[in-house]
């Protein structure tokens, strides 16, 4: 079956990322796949709830977690919903679904420590690869950018005479986020380190690996994982946990709740208000300290 249309639909209309697309026609590969193998019925348009939750079962016993399980049904919603609305549907099939229960999962950042331990005190290799990899972690702390967008960074997004940087987030929506004069001067020192690549074949893109391509997710998430597992002992060490540190440490410091939520690129507080539980702890110190009736 063609996903095309469907396909369609995300990019031109929803304004999805490449990225975000692809895991949705995974999502539902994956769920005509397993329509098939059950139930010999490679239409997923036709299917009726008990079907779905037998995908559901299938996916709980494979050890999958709820989060990933009810992300995978969300595509699958999203898809019928699209159906709907080209009037190839009647009925949703998942109308009235309810989501797994998910555990809440506590983002533990890294200390104002532990960033400047590893900003500050390590020494980055004078080449090409080590000025470029203190620029990512730079960027991540300083403009709490998502991993795919820094990966998506081209050239042209930057604008060093006005200190800013132009990043493209979710759904094709462009932020404009302010650049630490730290910042400018190591960008100066990649590209320097950039132009002396022998081959560049990705030429519009700003980070590359030291072949000269367009660098890569998991390529970003090691750089953050090996260089923070030197200087901190928290389990996870990625980039999210670098973005959630900018959330936290500006939020301690006592920045605007709107104003953190325009530099992450969140279309609702929300979804920024989960980085207030480390500023609250902060409020509480400062209350306990500073309080007249608490002596």
């Amino acid at each position: 079956m063609s996903f095309k249309s469907f396909t369609d639909y995300l990019s031109l209309e929803k304004k999805y990322s490449p990225h975000t697309i692809t895991a949705y026609l995974k999502d539902l590969e994956s769920f005509q796949k397993f329509n098939q193998d059950q139930f010999n019925d490679k239409d997923i348009c036709q299917v009726n709830y008990s079907q779905i939750r037998s995908w559901i079962i299938a996916l709980v016993e494979s050890g999958i977690t709820n989060r990933s399980i009810n992300r995978k049904i969300s595509s699958l919603n999203t898809y019928y919903k699209f159906l709907l609305k080209v009037d190839r549907l009647k009925v949703n099939p998942l109308a009235k679904h309810k989501a797994l229960k998910t555990s809440k999962k506590v983002q533990i950042p890294f200390s104002e420590n532990e960033i400047f331990s590893v900003l500050d005190d390590f020494n980055f290799d004078d080449s090409f690869e080590g000025i470029r990899d203190k620029l990512i972690i730079e960027l991540f702390y300083s403009t709490g950018i998502r991993r795919i967008e820094l990966v998506q960074l081209k050239l042209v997004d930057l604008d060093l005479s006005n200190s800013t940087l132009k990043v493209l987030g979710k759904r094709n929506k462009e932020r404009l986020l302010p650049l630490l004069n730290t910042v400018i001067e190591t960008i100066k020192e990649y590209m320097l380190k950039r132009q002396e690549l022998q081959i560049i074949n990705d030429k519009p893109y700003l980070f590359l690996t030291k072949k000269g391509v367009k660098i890569y997710e998991t390529l970003v998430y090691r750089i953050i994982n090996d260089y923070f597992s030197k200087a901190s002992t928290k389990v996870k060490k990625s980039p999210h946990i670098l973005r959630h540190s900018f959330a936290t440490h500006l939020l301690n410091q006592g920045a605007d709740l709107n104003a953190v939520k325009e530099l992450l690129g969140h279309s609702s507080l929300a979804a920024t208000q989960v980085y207030t539980h480390n500023s609250i702890a902060e409020l509480k110190k400062v209350y306990a300290k500073t309080h007249p009736r608490n002596k």
